[in-house]
């Protein structure tokens, strides 16, 4: 379960990430 959390955090981030740049 910890890995998919992991997994989860980090494309949270980068869908974070790529809405900044995009918007």
């Amino acid at each position: 379960m910890l890995l998919i959390d992991l997994i989860l955090m980090v494309v949270s981030s980068l869908v974070l990430i790529v809405c900044v740049l995009v918007g």
